[in-house]
């Protein structure tokens, strides 16, 4: 077996935006500059051999050879600035689009991406955002695209000069009162604005969810249309289906939606992402994870084991998809992989500093959050923060998230960007790397090196260190050896994975009912030793493939069902040391009259 963890272990790209303040014609905020890093929207396939990943905002690409060591490639000849784009194999070659609002979007055209062939083969006929293309297996082409909070997603027949054959067709519209999972908010909850900006705010989420993310995939002679909501900045941004007996349908909504949804953990956000399958015939879900602190953009890139059941239900594995995943070297069945191969051995565990800023503690870096961090009180190297894990404890992998402290203050303004209406945005080429050295200890005395990113010299602002083997360590501290662009040295998440020296957790028992149709309200008794909840929740007592996880509370609402449909639910308690399944139930109420429209 092979490891990763998610966020994927990628050298991001740093983005420059400049936001006016303006959003459709309103001020939702003071204008400023953000430096941060950027990933979104990721577009995989398999080519040839390599899997290729196309994001926004990268001037380049990705490309592995087994899903876990990913190489990046900047090219020059495909626009730096279109959003969202899209790679399929059409022909025997890769073609590669992305999203423009006011001109036309051109094609282009590869062999050989690793030569940097790309090579412009359709100027294009219309602008379209999202965009996704496909080919099916009599040849034809389609594209499909939309990203709008009232208008829907669109498909077109193209033909062999990628030009569109007849008019388009409306495919996905929003359906809120149905669908729950596609109300925007955080939670699913625009919180009751109590100040101005927030009125405005409020209003402008209150046009509806943002549709978008297009993405088809053919399964056993059906076709599967994906697509993304409620929004990008949420953590249940998420992505669900429709199903079609051709490519522009009819098509009739998945009542399994959504099928890639992750609002818990570390991590956050599963939506506008694309499903591919890897040389065994494995099936793999890329999405885009959230951190919209310094920018709403701000975002990175995950992976999930995935597939489609004996019925054709599409699903993701998404219960810890922030922990280490395997990557299988033979056909698996992902539903068999209960627990993830180590567990979380840092969260909540003491931490102290070199030096801290400020508002930003050390105990920051260990509370499973993403989108909070420590922050050195100076820029200098060597800056270092050390967690305590409490006990000797069997440590296998690390991961090494650091966050974007403040780096408008450092990093030089560029001149090259595009205006973006409400921002302008750039991408900086060039900057220092992210290094830093990872030690550890029995005794907080004599400490082994774990890593050291100055050999390395890659750029690794969520570096996966998988050791070689098991060590028994009580302390582990990261140091830093260099910060981009000279700042602060800030650490989000210094998380630590291995097996805890004690006993599961007892099984959870666990009561939920409807609050409305398309929100169940859940609660379990707390049980000794749990670190978090794993609630799990679907359509029937085998389908429970969507979950939440929890930590520091004994309720959950989840407001992401769809109307009408019967809801089963398990609560799993998880720790240091395992996990301990619940055992699946019918929600009371959970079978509701339809809303009308």
């Amino acid at each position: 077996m092979t490891y990763y963890c998610n966020p994927l272990d990628l050298a991001y790209r740093y983005q420059e935006t400049r936001f006016s303040g303006m959003v459709q014609g309103m001020q939702l905020g003071p204008a400023r500059r953000s430096v941060h890093r950027e990933a979104a929207d990721p577009s995989v396939v398999r080519y040839r051999g390599r899997y290729f990943m196309f994001v926004s905002m990268s001037r380049g690409f990705w490309h592995s050879d087994d899903l876990v060591e990913w190489t990046y490639q900047a090219t020059d000849k495909l626009p730096a600035y279109d959003y969202a784009p899209d790679v399929r194999v059409v022909n025997g070659a890769l073609l590669i689009s992305a999203s423009r609002k006011d001109r036309a979007c051109p094609f282009f055209r590869s062999e050989d991406p690793l030569a940097d062939d790309f090579t412009e083969v359709s100027p294009g006929t219309f602008a379209f955002w999202d965009p996704a293309v496909f080919q099916d297996d009599d040849g034809r082409v389609f594209l499909y695209w939309g990203c709008d909070a009232v208008l829907p997603i669109y498909g077109v027949e193209l033909d062999s000069e990628l030009e569109p054959m007849g008019e388009p067709v409306e495919l996905i519209h929003a359906d809120v009162p149905r669908r729950g999972w596609e109300r925007p908010g955080e939670n699913h909850v625009v919180p009751e604005p109590t100040t101005e900006l927030e009125r405005k705010i409020a209003a402008f989420s209150a046009s509806g969810p943002y549709l978008e993310g297009a993405w088809i995939t053919k399964h056993d002679g059906r076709y599967y249309l994906q697509y993304a909501g409620p929004g990008t900045q949420w953590n249940t941004y998420a992505d669900g289906y429709f199903v079609g007996e051709s490519p522009l349908g009819p098509f009739t909504y998945s009542e399994h939606s959504p099928f890639s949804y992750k609002p818990g953990g570390f991590m956050t956000g599963a939506g506008h992402g694309s499903t591919f399958q890897d040389e065994h015939g494995n099936w793999w879900h890329a999405a885009t994870m959230r951190i919209s602190v310094n920018d709403v953009f701000e975002r990175r890139v995950g992976v999930f084991p995935a597939g489609f059941d004996e019925d054709g239900v599409l699903f993701c594995r998404q219960e810890f998809a922030d922990y280490p995943t395997a990557v299988p070297q033979g056909a698996v069945d992902p539903r068999a992989v209960t627990e993830p191969p180590w567990m979380l051995l840092s969260y909540g565990a003491p931490a102290t500093a070199s030096s801290t800023l400020s508002a930003h503690d050390a105990a920051l870096a260990t509370d499973e959050d993403a989108r909070t961090w420590w922050v050195a009180d100076s820029s200098e190297p060597g800056e270092w923060l050390q967690v305590d894990l409490r006990a000797a404890t069997t440590v296998a992998a690390l991961q090494v998230n650091l966050a974007d402290h403040d780096l408008a203050s450092a990093a030089p303004e560029l001149a090259e960007g595009a205006d973006m209406g409400h921002t302008w945005r750039s991408i900086h080429a060039d900057h220092d790397a992210a290094l830093v050295r990872v030690e550890g200890s029995v005794d907080g005395v004599t400490w082994i090196e774990l890593h050291d990113g100055a050999a390395e010299g890659a750029d690794r602002p969520h570096a996966f260190i998988g050791l070689e083997e098991p060590l028994l360590l009580r302390y582990v501290r990261v140091t830093s050896v260099q910060v981009p662009f000279g700042g602060r040295f800030a650490v989000s998440g210094l998380r630590v994975f291995g097996r805890g020296n004690g006993e599961r957790p007892a099984a959870v028992s666990a009561a939920a009912t409807m609050v409305e149709p398309r929100t169940a309200a859940v609660s379990w008794e707390g049980v000794d030793g749990a670190q978090g909840y794993n609630v799990r929740f679907g359509n029937s007592a085998d389908k429970l493939y969507r979950s939440w996880m929890a930590y520091g509370s004994t309720s959950l609402e989840i407001p992401a069902l769809n109307a009408g449909v019967e809801t089963w639910v398990a609560v799993d308690a998880f720790n240091e040391n395992g996990v301990t399944r619940g055992a699946a139930f019918l929600v009371d109420g959970s079978v509701v009259a339809e809303l009308n429209s």
